[in-house]
Formats: structure tokens, C-alpha cells, sequence
């Protein structure tokens, strides 16, 4: 058995100061090592959400790499700010579905971002969901973004929905997207089943009431070869934070080729002023099918200035939508919310101090 060489005399006070020395630096590292992640990069804790099952009469699927045409699949983005938001969104989407088993998540996120922790804090909250992260890379699209009204607007991952067939699994047939600030009250397998017709890629809420030539410049409706892009289409403004669609019609009809050629003009000549929205309004307004009011009570945020209250459009209502500059849980925190803004606290995760303590 091999011995340990001794350490000459006069190597112990240098030796001696090495092992303090590697002592020190482990300790240090061992300490930023443990430090809790809020305490450096101020990440959220949610609380675990109630596990959902079945009833007895739903349908026994197979998933298959998250593949499976009777499952009901739902597109959302993930990103830090909004967090807060889609946890809440998945958690009244699970409560409130008669086959929540039966739903599969895609995330989009940053190829950038921490996915790691975006894939612990949903797993965390949500032990049982079947879902994936997809890397979405913004550095295509950041050099086509135009500033717009709010900055919040020009974030790259708000243009993600873009490239969606792209970013998805090919077998994916049907996909809702959702944004994050919203919350559901119904059944999303109703939404799911939204009828597209023979030929509407997408279904989304109309609104043929908004002043739809506000969305593009002088510019745009001057020149006659631009503005002929609506001729013999009944065009009206539709709210993309809501929105079913079928890839396989997107990928056949080359879609997001046809909005990333309106955003390389956009560059060159501004024809339109709300960030991600006119490219989709050019390329389907007047040829999307219908999506039931009830499932897009959207503009809760107010408007894109000063996101002041707004009431519920009259009718029935299956989804409360925070579009527009206000956030619940941001004026919830500020101690100033709206009334309409209780609607989110059942399903906010966020895990607090109270929380803790209690």
C-alpha cells in the first residue's frame, strides 16, 4: 500500500496557507452555491397547484411525443415577466376543463432564457402536466421589430406566434394560442372545437365595429398598390391573444413567409404602428373564422396609455383577457386594482411571505 510522502519542515507554513486558501475558496463558492436564486437573479416561487383528473367519460388518448390528435393542445409563451401570468392561465385552464389530463402545453421561450428554471417552477406547480419548452431564437425577427406605441409591445417573443408551425412539432394538426394575461372560466375543449371552415387558418374575435384604417399609416392607404391588399376582403380588426389555428393550412399557405415580407417593408417604409398585430391583419383579416365573443372579454388592461378599467363586454363570458397596458396581479401588488381584477386571485400560485407563514 503506497504512503504519503512527508511534507518537509519547511513546507508546513506553505502548505498550511494553501489548504486555508482552498478552505476559503470552497466555502465561497459553497455559499453562492446554496444562496436561494431570488437572492441573485429575483426569481418567483409558486405554490403547487390541486392535481385535476379526468371525469369517467373522457377518451383515453396515447400521447406520443406530444403528438396525439384527440388531445386538446395549447401554445403559450414563457417568459420572466409574464410568469406570473401563465401560471395563473394554466392553472384556471386545468380547473375549469372536464379532460384537463387530455391537455398538452408547448411553451415558447427565449432560446436565451433559463429554461431550465422555467421547466422546474412549471413542474414544481404542476407535477402531473404534460408539456414541452421550445427554443424560440428572436435574433431573425429583432431586426424587423418597429418601435410602437409601448415598449412592452416590441418585446421579440411577442412575435413568436409568427413562426409557430415552425417552432412546433409537425404532427401538430390544431393548436390554441393563449397569451399570458388571461384566465378561463369554461372548458377549453369548447374553444378547441372552434369550426374553421373549409379554408380559415385561424379562428379569432372579430371586432368589425373598430376603426380598422387606424392601424395602418397614410402611407400605406395612400399608395393604391398597398391598400388594394383588402380588396374583395370584408377586413376587420381580430385580437391575436385568443387565437385557434390549424398549422397544417398555415405551413400549405406559407404564412409566416407571407408576415415576415410585410415587416422587411415595414422597415422600409412604416405602414402600420401597433407592433405584432397589423402583419397578421394583412395577411388574415377578412378570411378568419369566428371565435364567440364569450371566448375573448379582451381590453381589460384599458388601453395601451394608461390601462385604466374597463368593464365586461355585454354577453356571457368563458375567458377574462388583460390586453392593454394594465396587468392584474401588477395593480393587485400596487393596491390598486380594478374590479374585474379579482377574477385573477383565485388562480394566482404566487407564493408570498404571507403564504409562507401561514
Amino acid at each position: 500500500m503506497p504512503k504519503l510522502a512527508p511534507i518537509p519542515p519547511h513546507d508546513h507554513h506553505r502548505h498550511h496557507r494553501h489548504h486555508r486558501q482552498l478552505l476559503l475558496m470552497f466555502l465561497l463558492i459553497s455559499a453562492t452555491n446554496a444562496a436561494p436564486a431570488s437572492a441573485t437573479t429575483n426569481y418567483q416561487v409558486f405554490k403547487e397547484a390541486p392535481q385535476f383528473y379526468n371525469s369517467p367519460t373522457c377518451p383515453s388518448i396515447h400521447i406520443n411525443g406530444m403528438c396525439c390528435d384527440q388531445a386538446v393542445h395549447v401554445a403559450m409563451t414563457l417568459d420572466t415577466a409574464y410568469l406570473r401570468g401563465s401560471m395563473a392561465a394554466i392553472l384556471s385552464i386545468l380547473q375549469h376543463s372536464s379532460c384537463p389530463q387530455n391537455i398538452l402545453f408547448h411553451f415558447i421561450a427565449s432560446a436565451t432564457a433559463n429554461h431550465h428554471h422555467f421547466r422546474y417552477t412549471i413542474s414544481r406547480a404542476f407535477p402531473a402536466l404534460v408539456f414541452q419548452i421550445y427554443p424560440y431564437d428572436s435574433k431573425a425577427v429583432s431586426g424587423l421589430i418597429s418601435t410602437s406605441i409601448r415598449s412592452a409591445l416590441d418585446c421579440p417573443l411577442n412575435y413568436a406566434r409568427n413562426y409557430l408551425p415552425n417552432l412546433l412539432p409537425h404532427c401538430l394538426r390544431r393548436v390554441v394560442y393563449l397569451d399570458s394575461d388571461l384566465v378561463l372560466i369554461d372548458d377549453m375543449a369548447k374553444l378547441a372545437a372552434t369550426p374553421l371552415g373549409d379554408s380559415s387558418v385561424l379562428a379569432a374575435l372579430e371586432n368589425c365595429n373598430a376603426n380598422f384604417t387606424s392601424y395602418f399609416t397614410p402611407t400605406f392607404w395612400s399608395n393604391p398598390t398597398l391598400s388594394l391588399t383588402f380588396s374583395g376582403r370584408n377586413a376587420c380588426y381580430f385580437n391575436t391573444g385568443v387565437m385557434v389555428i390549424d398549422l397544417q393550412r398555415w405551413r400549405a399557405g406559407d404564412c409566416t413567409t407571407k408576415i415576415v415580407e410585410w415587416m422587411e417593408l415595414q422597415k422600409r417604409m412604416r405602414i402600420y404602428e401597433l407592433g405584432s398585430l397589423p402583419p397578421f391583419l394583412l395577411v388574415f383579416a377578412g378570411n378568419i373564422a369566428p371565435v364567440d365573443h364569450r371566448w375573448n372579454q379582451h381590453g381589460l388592461g384599458g388601453d395601451n396609455y394608461r390601462g385604466l378599467c374597463r368593464d365586461l363586454h355585454p354577453g356571457p363570458t368563458s375567458l377574462l383577457h388583460w390586453s392593454g397596458k394594465g396587468k392584474p396581479w401588477a395593480r393587485l401588488d400596487a393596491n390598486r386594482p380594478c374590479p374585474l381584477d379579482a377574477f385573477c386571485v383565485p388562480y394566482d400560485l404566487l407564493q408570498t411571505s404571507s403564504s409562507l407563514e401561514s
